[in-house]
């Protein structure tokens, strides 16, 4: 497979289907957005953390692949002329979104009880996992957007939405299991 194609060098890229859009169109900012965020999210895998959290991390940047796929296909483009999907993989479930939920839970049934916001930081890996969180957010925004214009599958959204709470309640996790104490943030007082 030949990675440059030359196709792209005007400005214009093709989503799947064969459409093609300007490189800066909103679609391609949310699937391009949804790739920033697997790199960190592998940034996070690569750090000294436990085997569980490495696996749902694995796990989940696979889901996030699922979402390119499908923020990169077109809703005209959805179905072929046979009657059959595009996208021959599986969407984004409920279960996905559970998944995330349980991983919380469980990891909140360790942690201290959060009672102010924390600064993100006090060590890299944590560090990582707040950068994550954020991009995550902003693919979010962009993939809401996104809807705005063209319905994107609700799970997609909520996925997304789950998963930057799961990194938040991460990044409290390695907190806690590298012993580095989170800064509360404390807003002055007039």
């Amino acid at each position: 497979m030949k990675i440059y194609t030359k196709t792209g060098d005007t400005g214009t890229t093709a989503l799947f289907g064969g459409t093609r859009v300007a490189k800066h169109h909103i679609r391609i900012e949310s699937y391009g957005t949804v790739d920033e965020l697997n790199s960190h999210i592998g940034l996070i895998r690569d750090q000294k953390i436990d085997t569980h959290t490495t696996e749902i991390l694995t796990h989940i940047q696979n889901k996030l692949f699922t979402v390119g796929a499908i923020l990169a296909t077109p809703p005209d483009k959805e179905i072929l002329k046979n009657g059959k999907e595009r996208l021959n993989i599986s969407k984004i479930s409920e279960q996905e979104i559970t998944l995330l939920e349980t991983e919380m839970d469980l990891i909140n049934e360790v942690l201290p009880p959060m009672t102010h916001f924390v600064l993100p930081g006090g060590h890299t890996t944590v560090s990582y996992c707040h950068i994550a969180r954020c991009v995550c957010r902003r693919a979010e925004r962009i993939t809401t957007l996104l809807n705005e214009e063209q319905t994107i599958d609700p799970c997609v959204l909520k996925y997304l939405n789950r998963l930057s709470d799961y990194l938040f309640v991460l990044a409290r996790k390695l907190s806690y299991d590298l012993k580095v104490d989170e800064v509360k943030w404390m807003p002055e007082k007039l």
